[in-house]
């Protein structure tokens, strides 16, 4: 939101690496752990001068960097290890709530987002909520808990962008268009949201500005496979919401997101981006 804090300059390995694990942000890429890895992100830490390794500040940033490193199990260690020192907090919630849900254990991360929604973090913790959502499958549960996620934090570009993308997987491509532009015009390089925006002109018809913009950004065929791969998915998901409206008995109709209209209004960023 499988992949939903639902649209994140685009080239080479950073491309790669931040996309290759899909288009938003419910597919968590390697956790691998090894005391190695571990050992270098202390060392990375006793080697900062600004800090001693025995403060609270130095602890939750070498705690940040190796979740950074995939090493989130290990985070976990630290955590509780952190909480013994110096107590709990809202970061610490949050670090947490974010590598319980990045090594599968979503329920446990659930009820840590959740503490985390009378605190000034909130808005975080509605965004993990969403992320669980779209990393179990449910994308309309995803996008309500983002948009609360983005109302509370109105001009984070990455939120917008993942709220795109779970409106995209639930069939909702009106739905999708407005945050997935606020995201895209905020945050022009961030490469999640370019790969939303790709996305988002496929779904909607546009396959050649798609195709150009992939081609200006210089994306690998691995990125573009995974694109194509939430094309699919993006495709049946609209198809079955169609299919749903149609036997309503309301017989509400839905505008179509194909129009010429929607693609006027993206041509500056489709300029924007290509430079």
């Amino acid at each position: 939101m499988n992949r939903l804090g639902w649209v994140r300059t685009i080239a080479g390995a950073t491309a790669c690496a931040l996309l290759a694990s899909g288009c938003a942000m419910f597919k968590e890429s390697g956790y691998g752990i090894g005391a190695q890895a571990e050992r270098g992100a202390l060392m990375q830490a006793a080697a900062d001068k600004n800090a001693t390794p025995d403060t609270p500040g130095m602890y939750l940033g070498l705690i940040e960097r190796m979740q950074a490193q995939g090493l989130y199990f290990a985070s976990l260690a630290h955590i509780d290890q952190y909480e013994k020192q110096y107590g709990a907090s809202p970061d610490t919630i949050l670090l947490r709530a974010d590598a319980l849900r990045a090594t599968g254990q979503y329920d446990a991360g659930v009820a840590a987002y959740t503490q985390l929604l009378t605190t000034p973090l909130a808005a975080r913790g509605y965004r993990g909520l969403g992320l669980t959502a779209g990393a179990r499958g449910d994308f309309a549960l995803a996008a309500q808990q983002l948009e609360q996620a983005t109302a509370l934090a109105p001009t984070d570009a990455a939120t917008l962008s993942d709220l795109a993308y779970s409106k995209m997987r639930e069939g909702d491509l009106a739905g999708a268009r407005v945050p997935l532009l606020k995201a895209a015009e905020l945050e022009q390089k961030n490469p999640k949201i370019l790969s939303n925006f790709v996305l988002y002109l496929l779904a909607t018809g546009h396959a050649k500005d798609a195709r150009r913009l992939m081609d200006q950004q210089k994306l690998s065929p691995a990125v573009r496979s995974q694109i194509r791969d939430d094309e699919t998915k993006v495709a049946a998901a609209t198809r079955a919401k169609q299919r749903a409206i149609a036997y309503t008995p309301a017989k509400v109709s839905v505008p179509s997101v194909a129009s010429s209209d929607n693609l006027d209004l993206a041509v500056p960023l489709l300029q924007r981006f290509a430079r």
